[in-house]
């Protein structure tokens, strides 16, 4: 019994192929490789986190898991959109340098006695 060619895909997108360096993204007739370089919320996920894909409009791609929102644009051109994170370090954390002056005498109080 010899078996029919496989059929077109059922679903608008699907994640096609996953590597050490990527994953590869069929969007309609158009398959895209996206680079953990260059897309880092993906590089630590799972591949059913990556699998897991929707396609809301056709220019939007959602990863529900991952809460990930990414134009189809960017994909097909990354240079047109450069990865910049405006997160400013919480400073209320972080010691100052007179307390970290102080902890280091502490410190080296503790190894004379």
């Amino acid at each position: 019994m010899k078996s029919a060619a496989p059929g077109r895909s059922t679903s608008p997108v699907e994640v096609t192929n996953v590597s050490p360096h990527g994953f590869w993204i069929l969007i309609g007739e158009q398959e895209l490789f996206a680079p953990f370089n260059e897309f880092p919320w993906f590089k630590d996920a799972s591949i059913g986190e990556i699998t897991r894909v929707e396609l809301p409009s056709p220019h939007h791609l959602y990863w529900p898991a991952l809460d990930v929102d990414l134009a189809v644009e960017s994909l097909i051109h990354p240079e047109r959109y450069p990865l910049m994170s405006k997160a400013q370090p919480n400073r209320r954390l972080q010691p100052t340098k007179a307390r970290q002056r102080t902890d280091a005498k502490r410190a080296t109080r503790r190894l004379r006695r």
